[in-house]
């Protein structure tokens, strides 16, 4: 297929979805470029702003694109970059040696897959634009003075940067294509608050015009700043964060790691500014290098003596860390890029981490000894709760006996079509029991609310029988030893009252899943259930709606006087009811639990389940206009 046509037959071929993640993917595909001429020293500055006309427009102070006639296509360079594939800069390494973006197409699919493309070179006192539609060329390049674009095919459009030199992409992406093409603006805050923490020096401005939101942010600090905000919910075991970068073989390594009471490690990993979820080969010379030195300083010590070899795990535990590795030509396990393959990187990483860690515990003494203290009663925690974890490893999930007797099971053992409801109390786990369906749904009560296992070690938490009772219906097992071929439902449904006690046991749920069974997340098996809020009847005529404002539209449908019912629990609810609402297949709601960004939710957790009172309260009354006095 010619040109740009195959990206618009196959768009998820290019940027994943045509949901709401590949609409965002479009506006990282753009500002990575941006991101591409800071790491090259030629820009200082990225504007994205969300218009009211659905425009979004990506603004640099950057060299732009070349508009030159290209010699092999008799066309200007601008109009070759944005409509064939494989065209720019990314693949001659002369421009750019380290680059981000996902698959090397990047601006091209924007274009493709947009309305409506304007791509604007600002030159002096003049800019040059060319306009595509559907990612055809629908003008030829022109030029005009800046001072008249109010009056040109650009009107609307507002230069916030230098207005001598830098590039602007402004496009509205396609409804033929996309299924929504509302943006969210916390969604694009919290991916361009993560590239500028790892580039520091950068400004990078995010403005929603619909919401009249705006916010500007840069990090001197860089890294050292990024660990801090993933650690914001727990006090520190040492004061300051431990910072270093290296250039070794052709290679950039940049870390930046904290100690804090956290029960769990918070390990963000990027390569060439893409966030690599799973890990790879970098993390993993991380990990060793880290470990191998403050095993050696323990030995040194003599420390280890006490509770006997110290395990990577009790390094690991309460750690805080960021690493960066910039290198030319990485190579990803899947389409995806969340995992790197690269087999030179895990020596490379390992060398450097291990080397300064050497250097800086000698070094600092205090510090040092405070970091082995902490080490040291992770990994007595570590053997106090072997026994617990085996026992719950021991439990098979093929064997009934040692299911739970809370569970009521379902006939099926096919996961591709079971479902596990994790139903808050009895009351309402009687009705969900009684409303099921036999075959595929099965049914675990939870008593009370379970622990917050983000400020409980693994014997606390697994000696707590809720949690020992999920871990086991689940029969995946758990952190490390986690098989997520053994998983007994496909779908593992939370459902809990639409109160505020329901949402403080769905957070503490998902608390759970995030820190012992995130596998379970990223694999797309956790999601929550949607209760109705209201039943409005008139008649045989029967509206069940999940909000006020649907519960308004519902009365004025129905007309006069019908009469309103407010669910307060899922207990109220008879099981026909319970069925028909939340538990039908065919007529539920239901919403599947990802993760968007791993270091925003890293942080989250971090602030709202962690022991600092003082960062949870500035959350929540930044967040709810008022001030709230809660313990979570």
């Amino acid at each position: 297929m010619e040109g740009l046509k195959a990206v618009r037959k196959v768009p998820g071929m290019y940027i994943g979805s045509t949901d709401e993640r590949g609409l965002h993917h479009l506006i990282y595909e753009v500002v990575d470029n941006s991101v591409d001429e800071y790491t090259a020293g030629v820009c200082s500055k990225v504007a994205i702003t969300l218009e009211d006309t659905g425009f979004i427009t990506i603004e640099d102070d950057g060299r732009g694109i070349p508009t030159d006639i290209h010699p092999k296509y008799g066309r200007p360079g601008l109009e070759i970059v944005l409509t064939e594939l494989h065209s720019g800069a990314k693949f001659e390494k002369k421009v750019y040696k380290i680059t981000g973006g996902l698959h090397g197409v990047g601006v091209h699919v924007v274009n493709a897959l947009s309305d409506e493309l304007q791509a604007v070179v600002k030159r002096g006192d003049s800019v040059e634009y060319e306009i595509f539609r559907k990612g055809i060329p629908s003008s030829k390049l022109l030029k005009i003075p800046a001072s008249s674009i109010p009056e040109s095919d650009l009107a609307g459009l507002d230069i916030k940067l230098n207005p001598q030199h830098g590039l602007i992409i402004r496009f509205k992406p396609d409804l033929e294509i996309f299924q929504t093409v509302d943006v969210s603006y916390r969604t694009i805050l919290s991916r361009m608050r993560e590239l500028a923490f790892l580039n520091s020096g950068i400004t990078i401005e995010v403005e929603s015009k619909p919401e009249n939101k705006r916010e500007s942010m840069h990090y001197e600090g860089g890294l050292s700043e990024f660990v801090k905000y993933l650690g914001e919910g727990f006090s520190h075991v040492i004061k300051d964060p431990i910072y270093h970068r290296e250039e070794t073989q052709d290679m950039i390594v940049e870390f930046c790691l904290l100690y804090t009471t956290s029960t769990s490690e918070v390990m963000q990993s990027y390569v060439n500014n893409i966030s690599t979820i799973d890990g790879g080969t970098h993390v993993a010379g991380f990990r060793a290098g880290l470990s191998r030195a403050i095993q050696d300083y323990a030995r040194g010590k003599e420390a280890d003596r006490k509770v006997g070899s110290i395990a990577g795990e009790d390094v690991r535990e309460g750690l805080v860390a960021v690493l960066h590795l910039k290198m030319q030509e990485p190579q990803f396990e899947g389409q995806t890029k969340s995992k790197l393959g690269s087999s030179q990187a895990r020596g490379a990483v390992q060398s450097v981490t291990e080397g300064h860690m050497k250097t800086f515990l000698e070094s600092y003494p205090n510090a040092a000894d405070q970091i082995l203290k902490r080490v040291l009663a992770a990994a007595e925690a570590r053997e106090a709760s072997r026994k617990a974890r085996d026992l719950v490893r021991r439990k098979s999930a093929l064997d009934a006996s040692g299911l739970p007797g809370k569970l009521a099971d379902c006939s099926s053992n096919d996961p591709r079509e079971t479902e596990l409801f994790i139903v808050e109390g009895n009351s309402a786990g009687g009705t969900a029991k009684q409303a099921r369906n036999r075959e595929i749904q099965a049914i675990l009560p939870l008593r009370g609310k379970i622990l917050n296992v983000e400020k409980a070690n693994d014997l606390k938490s697994l000696a707590n029988q809720e949690i020992r009772n999920l871990i086991t219906a689940i029969g995946t097992n758990i952190k490390e030893n986690l098989d997520v071929t053994k998983l007994r439902y496909g779908k593992i449904i939370i459902m809990t009252d639409a109160d505020e006690d329901g949402a403080h046991i769905r957070t503490l749920l998902l608390t759970l899943f995030f820190r012992y069974a995130k596998e379970l997340i990223t694999n797309g098996n956790v999601y929550f259930a949607q209760p109705p809020f209201f039943r409005v009847q008139k008649g045989e005529k029967v509206r069940y709606v999940y909000s006020e404002a649907e519960k308004e539209a519902a009365v004025k449908e129905l007309g006069g006087k019908p009469v309103v019912q407010r669910f307060k629990g899922l207990g109220e609810m008879n099981p026909s009811q319970l069925w028909e609402t939340t538990m039908d297949p065919n007529t539920r709601k239901v919403v599947l639990v990802t993760i968007e960004n791993a270091a925003e939710a890293q942080s989250l957790f971090s602030i709202l389940m962690g022991d600092r009172v003082e960062p949870r309260r500035k959350f929540i009354e930044d967040n709810s206009g008022e001030t709230i006095n809660i313990d979570l």
